[in-house]
């Protein structure tokens, strides 16, 4: 079946059903994140300056990101054994349990940094449970040729968060605080309504001959036995996490743009615009032909986009570079998650979605604590420039080290792969 007479993934109610989840729980959680930070923020300006009160900030983030880099091994496996749907209705509820409990820490003026660091961990917790489900639940929902459109979709449904999660979040805020986390529990419990809407998924065959250890440590073999499931997680990993241009949006802003607030939201939207518009365009025209040498191109443009923010001093091209960036983005994500997914057998994919899911956790979460680190060094321009460089030079050399990448010139497998995963029970 080509692509164009594949059935549209929004024509099938059990993906319908999780798409939906998808925007709810990410509207939810960019909202939460958001003024979790802002009062994180606030409550340490009542004791410390604003350089340590910053470092908050990125603590939060570091907070998160560690139980995932712990528990990466084990949410894999609980994704490859476990029904996938129960897993992301269980961690959805937590969800909705711990906004529930913000908002009456909030509402009742008992909310404190302690408890807001004990939140961050948990839901470090939950996302590294819910990402490698909910990601390798979705092949199960369409068929392989209907799946680089239904990636698109649910890119588009995280974008969608990233916009407009933040963006209510804020007024809502003002007219009571704790608004925003009453909201955020509604919206975890829709999306876990909605989970529970998905009707039995078909399952490829788990070999329960090896022990948990084995089968976890034959995950991470697969990662590194397959170049381009490799080449592809490496190269988001290595990418990302030099050129972070994100993570000085509010120093471009206040001290390079001189744009203020109004300024600062601009460029945080800019980069989810940029996705959203190539999300869009997938959503409707799938790509399908030399997608490799497409994504490797995607990068260049990525650090391309970068060095155009790092030398900018006015706000609409400022903007415009970070739409670029957040388009190219977009375009490596789409070609990237179709590759790991239809390369990657049904049995092991929750244990790949996890690796996946780590690298990109790491290369943003790290990747703002590099770049911030080499702003105090040699500036902010000079990092974010850096960065692109940077960028670009890992794009070409990974085009070397991996040649898989532009040899990939559609989503399908090669025969030879088609055949190993039947070995495996594969699909």
């Amino acid at each position: 079946m080509t692509d164009s007479l594949a059935p549209h993934p929004l024509s099938i109610p059990n993906y319908r059903y999780l798409w939906f989840s998808r925007l709810a729980s990410m509207f939810a959680l960019y909202a939460l994140l958001l003024i979790l930070g802002w009062q994180a923020y606030n409550l340490a300006r009542e004791d410390m300056g604003v350089g340590a009160s910053a470092g908050i900030l990125g603590l939060l983030g570091l907070l998160q990101f560690v139980p995932l880099f712990i528990l990466t091994p084990l949410t894999g496996w609980v994704a490859d054994h476990l029904d996938r749907r129960w897993v992301a209705r269980t961690v959805l509820a937590v969800q909705s349990l711990i906004a529930l409990l913000l908002a009456l820490l909030t509402a009742t003026d008992h909310i404190t940094l302690n408890w807001i660091y004990g939140v961050a961990v948990l839901l470090g917790v939950c996302r590294a449970f819910l990402g490698p489900a909910v990601s390798s639940l979705a092949p199960n929902l369409v068929p392989k040729a209907s799946l680089p459109r239904a990636i698109a979709l649910s890119t588009i449904a995280w974008q969608v968060g990233v916009i407009a999660g933040p963006g209510l979040a804020g007024p809502f805020y003002k007219i009571d605080p704790a608004l925003p986390y009453f909201l955020c529990a509604t919206l975890y419990a829709l999306a876990t309504i909605a989970v529970f809407l998905i009707g039995p998924v078909p399952r490829s065959k788990i070999d329960r001959s090896r022990g948990p250890l084995r089968q976890v440590l034959d995950g991470m073999a697969y990662v590194w036995s397959n170049k381009l499931v490799l080449g592809a997680i490496t190269l988001d990993l290595f990418v990302m996490f030099l050129a972070g241009a994100t993570a000085m949006i509010p120093v471009f802003a206040r001290d390079i743009l001189g744009a203020g607030e109004i300024g600062l939201s601009l460029l945080a939207a800019s980069p989810a615009v940029g996705a959203m518009i190539v999300a869009t365009i997938f959503s409707f025209a799938p790509l399908s032909k030399n997608v490799g040498n497409l994504m490797l191109g995607a990068m260049v443009v990525f650090g391309l986009g970068t060095i155009g923010f790092g030398l900018s001093k006015v706000l609409w091209l400022s903007m415009l570079c970070l739409a670029i960036c957040g388009a190219a983005d977009m375009f490596g994500v789409y070609v990237r998650g179709s590759l790991i997914q239809l390369h990657t057998p049904d049995d092991r994919r929750g244990r790949v979605s996890a690796v996946s899911q780590m690298t990109i956790s790491a290369s943003n979460e790290l990747g703002d604590a590099l770049t911030g680190g080499l702003a105090v060094l040699v500036g902010p321009v000079a990092a974010i420039v850096g960065g692109g460089v940077a960028a670009i030079a890992v794009t070409g050399l990974w085009s070397r080290i991996f040649p898989q990448l532009g040899a990939a010139k559609t989503f399908d497998p090669p025969a030879v792969d088609k055949s190993a995963d039947k070995s495996h029970g594969g699909v």
